[in-house]
């Protein structure tokens, strides 16, 4: 099963919105959603890795 990325973002979005106090535990709490909403964003728009195979080279000789 994949991750769903963007719905982890958009619920990570909703819980820094609801910690709209002043205090030091609201204040860390936001801090610490805010690295979690990079590493999802992070995740969710990388690149997947690709399968690339490496093709042993061949030298041409050209005679004209």
């Amino acid at each position: 099963m994949k991750s769903d990325f963007s719905a982890a973002r958009l619920h990570l979005q909703r819980a820094q919105d609801y910690l709209r106090g002043s205090d030091e535990t609201s204040d860390q709490a936001r801090q610490a959603i805010d690295m979690l909403l990079d590493a999802v964003t992070h995740a969710e728009f990388r690149k997947p890795a690709s399968n690339v195979i490496a093709f042993p080279e061949q030298k041409h000789s050209c005679q004209s």
